[in-house]
């Protein structure tokens, strides 16, 4: 009974408390809602050895502008050009858009490649079979080292591997990232091994086949072929691959197809195309992740791609015409390099409006253009994808 007329006593002042005038008071005394704890991203389970993912909801968020690593912060910015029939490197000052310096290099090369620790970049010398390291700091040509038939290079996003794409050779080939020297090849049945991209969790990659027109998928870590598919159209040309950077979605351009294939890497299943312009060819992620650029090798023209509508948005016209390939974006994020294939130029483009800023003479057959140095901790090759 004691205790029972003290519980009363008790909840008599609480609720004295309770109704107390608390108007002059501020916010004393008023009950304040709790609110939920903002859910967490759920952390990816990346590659054993590879970096972390900053953001599960978008790969490239350490691409953001001028946010450059402090292995190439001190490197001068340029433009490397290769001119596949000059067997020759073009060097460009992005800043005068003047030719600084060319560069002698091997037979037919393709592409100017960051390695993964951004410290060299590795020019594939496709029919010289060789690839010639030049050092992004002095702007010097290394001594260069035998590789048979390279026609485009990767790393692992583990940095364990350099993936050399053996075209004619029909073969991915593993090797040593600093010394190449082969740790693992592995046949494909496809024809024309050319471009790649990797999964967000880097536990596989997405290969295209260009002379065949098919699509692998490799599993990184045993490296070994574990799916192959051919595109559903008739002559299909596929070139580059890259990544949402929601990770949920891979896009492959194709020349003949005249669009990007539109791709689930988890399932592998069937894709889809999107139509975007003759000889589609390139495609480059914008600095906020936002816009995709798609070149039109053909038609002279680029696609904008906007991630979040899931739609084109826009197309800019080369005045004059050209032939956009491959390239890359500058490390503010403002401009568009992109080489002009079949007219021995390389355009510069203004990423906000389209406008061309410069269109730069060089050696015959540019290809596959590097904007060096990048944003990014490390890179996955090819002409700049960058994690």
């Amino acid at each position: 009974m004691l205790l029972a007329a003290a519980v009363t006593v008790v909840l008599a002042a609480l609720a004295g408390c309770g109704t107390e005038d608390t108007a002059d008071r501020g916010t004393q005394g008023a009950v304040v809602p709790v609110r939920p704890a903002a859910p967490k991203q759920q952390a990816v389970n990346g590659l054993p050895g590879m970096p972390p993912v900053q953001d599960p909801k978008d790969v490239y968020a350490a691409d953001r502008p001028n946010k450059l690593s402090p292995v190439v912060k001190d490197f001068p910015s340029r433009v490397y050009v290769p001119n596949t029939e000059s067997d020759s490197v073009t060097v460009i000052d992005p800043k005068t858009f003047k030719v600084t310096e060319t560069i002698p290099v091997g037979r037919q090369p393709q592409h100017v490649v960051p390695s993964w620790d951004m410290k060299t970049l590795w020019v594939n010398n496709n029919r010289g079979n060789t690839l010639t390291p030049l050092d992004p700091k002095t702007g010097k040509a290394g001594p260069p080292v035998d590789v048979h038939d390279p026609y485009n290079l990767y790393f692992t996003p583990d940095g364990k591997y350099a993936v050399v794409m053996a075209s004619l050779d029909r073969q991915l080939v593993f090797r040593d990232p600093h010394t190449m020297k082969i740790k693992h090849t592995e046949p494909v049945s496809c024809y024309g091994v050319n471009h790649a991209d990797f999964s967000r969790d880097g536990r596989y990659f997405i290969v295209s086949c260009e002379f065949s027109g098919e699509l692998l998928k490799v599993d990184t870590a045993r490296m070994k072929v574990v799916g192959q598919q051919k595109l559903p159209f008739q002559g299909a040309m596929p070139q580059d691959v890259k990544m949402s950077p929601d990770g949920k979605r891979f896009y492959v351009a194709d020349m003949m197809a005249n669009g990007m294939w539109v791709l689930d890497g988890d399932t592998f299943g069937k894709p889809r195309l999107l139509p975007t312009g003759k000889g589609t060819h390139g495609l480059y992620i914008s600095r906020d992740s936002k816009e995709m650029f798609v070149t039109n090798r053909g038609e002279g023209t680029v696609s904008i791609f906007d991630f979040t509508r899931n739609r084109l948005t826009k197309k800019w016209q080369l005045p004059q015409g050209g032939s956009p390939d491959m390239g890359g974006v500058s490390a503010d994020g403002n401009t568009l390099w992109l080489s002009g294939r079949y007219d021995s130029e390389v355009y510069a483009i203004d990423t906000r409006t389209g406008v061309q800023i410069a269109r730069i003479p060089v050696g015959d057959g540019p290809h596959g253009l590097a904007v060096y140095p990048q944003p990014g901790r490390y890179s996955l090759g090819h002409t700049g994808i960058f994690r």
